[in-house]
């Protein structure tokens, strides 16, 4: 089986059970709502212990309980540009805001990145008179060029300079 079939077997299961991402979030628990469901939909790795629980939740085979834990390809499946209208959205902010995200960022830091391995996210609803908004928060670790071959009194990393 691959990871692509695994995921629609999750998904068909979803559907036939008629489960929330919440239920099944609440059913496997240990991390986030986004990385569970994100293992689910075959970009994420679920731990030994949470693909027990999915396994059991899914009623998963002991093969597909141990692909859900594997690392996978991630960021397969999805063209670029995307062509989904949601998923284009957030590549439109980073195509329109990316370079001022990464001036700031490098202002207040330094040379550097924010790492998206080292990373949290979190997805709520915020109400609105208006009409309810999406509120995304992202929190990732600061991580400086490393300049190598630096010697003497030349920085070695990236951070911001006083």
């Amino acid at each position: 089986m691959t990871r692509e079939q695994l995921t629609e077997k999750i998904l068909d299961i979803k559907r036939e059970k008629g489960w929330t991402w919440k239920y099944i979030c609440e059913k496997i628990g240990g991390y986030s709502e986004v990385l569970i469901v994100g293992a689910c939909l075959g970009q994420m790795k679920l731990s030994k212990p949470q693909a027990a629980k999915a396994q059991e939740l899914f009623g998963l085979t002991k093969a597909e309980a141990a692909l859900i834990n594997e690392v996978p390809m991630r960021g397969t499946g999805t063209p670029m540009p995307p062509t989904d209208p949601l998923i284009y959205r957030f590549y439109e902010l980073v195509m329109v805001n990316g370079p001022a995200w990464k001036a700031l960022i490098e202002e207040e830091f330094g040379d550097g990145i924010m790492s998206a391995i080292d990373f949290d996210m979190m997805i709520e609803r915020q109400p609105d008179p208006k009409g309810d908004r999406v509120k995304i928060g992202m929190s990732g670790k600061f991580l400086p060029y490393k300049y190598y071959g630096a010697r003497g009194n030349v920085p070695a990393y990236g951070y911001k300079e006083e």
